[in-house]
Order: structure tokens, then C-alpha cells, then sequence
């Protein structure tokens, strides 16, 4: 299994790296994504992804940090060629739920960091929240480049995912398809199809159930296939070995 998207630089996990991943070999993880918010945390990943070949990583600003870690299409590509262990753009994209930052930085380091993902070949990891008209705008309005796309975290609607799809777009389940709560969600994920889904903790937030309330980290990740392999219809095996396969066809390792 490969967790798509994790946060190892998190005080959380890191003060007890070497444990956590020991504890996600041991159920059968073989690549981790850490993933970048901040330019701070992009220092920190640098040093993180040294510690085993599993991890890899990518750069980015979250969109509650875009006004006040403003990149240009320069910094990200700069940033990013550094070292080959960064496979990816983002996190980035659009949260109009929160607000943290001005939604016009938001839109312009969100099209900063799509440009940069064309230009590299690299896929762009997502996060929307209440702006699925405007993330879909923005997203097919690059459609000729032809975007590798990955929705982090999917919370959309079914019809947000139906417009993904028209451009190749893949879907990240997080432990929120385990929640009771979830029902529409899991309906969601039962239409997309088992070629363009990935899995993820998003550690140390979002502990799927039966772990909900603790501290998430990437062993947790099976708790989630689990869950998805049910939503599918397919056994465990089928979902490790599609969303493993599709992590590597998408970030082409």
C-alpha cells in the first residue's frame, strides 16, 4: 500500500518518525507522500525524505497559508528540481470554508502552482473545500495542458467528481469514508472508477475509524483500504494492488 499524502513533518509524527515508519512497513506500506504546506515545511521535507527510501515528497502552499507564503511559478519550479525526491505540486488549490487567506491570492498561488505542475509533468495535489465551481473552473480552464490532477482528501459532490473526470482527474480517499456520517461520500467513491483512485491518511488528521479521536499516522492507511475495498466491491488485495499501481502510473514511479 502507499499512502498518498501525509504530514511527517507534523510535530505529531515527527517526534516519533523512526516508529511510525517502522510501524507502516510492518503492515505492508511501501511508499509514503509527505506533503508540503508552507515554505517552512518545505525545509523540513528536504530533510525528512533522507531518512528512508519510502518517503518521498512534494512542494507547496496550502491555500490557508497563500497570503502569507506568496510563491511565484519560479520559486515552485526552482524549489522542486532541488531533488528528485519531489514528486509533486502542492499541496495547493482552493478553501473558501475557512477563508484563512484572500480568495484572489488563493486563485492566484492555486493557478501559480498548476503552471509550474504543467511545466514540470508532475501531478498537482488538490485540496478544495466549498469551492468546488470555481476549483473545477480554474482546473479546466489549463484542460489543453492536460494537468496531471489529484484530488486530495475527495469530500466533493457527485457531480464535482463527474467533472473531474472529464479531465483524467484521480480521487484520494482519506478516513473520512469510514465515518457513519459519510453515506453520500461512500456513494461518490462507489461511481468512480477503481483506475483512478489513490488512498491516503492525511496524518495526523482524519484517523478513519476504529482509530477516530487518536493521533493518525500511516499504518491507519489499511483501515481505509479496508473500507474502500467494501464501498468497491472488491477484495482488500484488489484495492492495494489498484491504487498502489495507479500512485505509480500518476507520479511515474
Amino acid at each position: 500500500m502507499i499512502d498518498s499524502h501525509c504530514h511527517l513533518d507534523h510535530e505529531l509524527l515527527f517526534s516519533t518518525i523512526q516508529e511510525v515508519l517502522n510501524r507502516s512497513k510492518v503492515i505492508g506500506v511501501t511508499k509514503l507522500l509527505t506533503i508540503c504546506t508552507t515554505i517552512k515545511s518545505y525545509h523540513k521535507i528536504l530533510d525528512i525524505i533522507k531518512l528512508d527510501p519510502m518517503i518521498y515528497g512534494t512542494y507547496g502552499i496550502h491555500p490557508h497559508e497563500s497570503s502569507q507564503d506568496i510563491v511565484t511559478k519560479k520559486n515552485i519550479i526552482e524549489s522542486i528540481q532541488k531533488n528528485k525526491k519531489l514528486i509533486g505540486v502542492g499541496e495547493t488549490g482552493l478553501d473558501f470554508y475557512y477563508n484563512h487567506s484572500d480568495k484572489d491570492k488563493q486563485i492566484e498561488s492555486f493557478k501559480n502552482h498548476i503552471e509550474s505542475a504543467i511545466d514540470l509533468n508532475l501531478p498537482i495535489i488538490v485540496h478544495s473545500r466549498n469551492a468546488e465551481i470555481e476549483t473545477f473552473d480554474i482546473l479546466n480552464s489549463y484542460k489543453k495542458y492536460s494537468p496531471k490532477i489529484l484530488m486530495h482528501c475527495f469530500t466533493g459532490s457527485l457531480s464535482f467528481a463527474d467533472k473531474l473526470l472529464t479531465l483524467d482527474a484521480f480521487f484520494s480517499a482519506s478516513g473520512i469514508i469510514t465515518f457513519k456520517n459519510s453515506v453520500d461520500l461512500q456513494e461518490t467513491f462507489k461511481s468512480i472508477p477503481i483506475n483512478k483512485l489513490l488512498i491516503e491518511t492525511d496524518s495526523p488528521y482524519l484517523a478513519p475509524i476504529p482509530m477516530r479521536g487518536r493521533k493518525n499516522e500511516p499504518s491507519f492507511i489499511k483501515y481505509t483500504a479496508n473500507k474502500l475495498s467494501e464501498i468497491k466491491n472488491v477484495t482488500f488485495d484488489d484495492i492495494k494492488l489498484a491504487t498502489t499501481n495507479n500512485f505509480n502510473k500518476l507520479f511515474q514511479i
